[in-house]
């Protein structure tokens, strides 16, 4: 990172973006940081267009549950442009790609959530590893909350797969599903 002084009288650095940090931060860290935003963007897309789908066939409930999650993912994708920010760096938007949005089942929609929700998590992990690595506690000390938090979709995200597999595309069960998704039950049981 190209850090400069404030002015020739304050002591301090600047971020490229001109904000004032108080740590630098390493290119690569920056980089990935970039990357998941693009990322998290990319899963928003991704979820609108499954949302449309489920939309189509008349499953509400699915259809809303994943036009929440696509609201989540940008919300995900805002907060790291603001921590970037923060850091004194500038946001660099990347062009993102169509999302997918042809499937053969619901089964194979959740099976494709439950992967993005995956690679999102081994996208924190990374990020965590290189900002460890080059001792930028601030970072790490960001991105923890958020891979707690990116855990716990992974669990909805495996329960809620599971409970698709287990309705066999069979429409009475499928209608089941949808109607608890369109009452917000979409947690998987818990016993502590």
């Amino acid at each position: 990172m190209a850090v400069s002084p404030l002015n020739s009288s304050l002591p301090g650095l600047t971020g490229p973006a001109g904000r004032a940090v108080a740590q630098p931060m390493e290119a690569s860290v920056v980089e990935t940081l970039h990357q998941h935003l693009t990322l998290e963007r990319q899963a928003s897309a991704a979820y609108f267009a499954m949302a449309i789908w489920f939309a189509e066939r008349e499953l509400r409930g699915f259809a809303h549950f994943f036009k929440g999650e696509s609201r989540d993912e940008q919300d995900h994708a805002a907060t790291f442009a603001d921590y970037l920010i923060a850091r004194g760096q500038a946001v660099l938007l990347e062009a993102l790609v169509a999302p997918r949005q042809n499937w053969s089942s619901p089964e194979e929609i959740m099976a494709a959530s439950f992967q993005m929700e995956a690679d999102v998590t081994t996208s924190l992990q990374q990020i965590y590893v290189m900002a460890e690595r080059s001792g930028d506690l601030r970072s790490t000390t960001f991105l923890d909350p958020h891979i707690s938090g990116q855990l716990a979709s992974e669990n909805q995200f495996a329960h809620l797969l599971g409970r698709v597999r287990l309705a066999q595309n069979q429409p009475a069960a499928l209608l089941i599903l949808d109607a608890e998704l369109a009452e917000g039950q979409h947690e998987p049981a818990k016993l502590a």
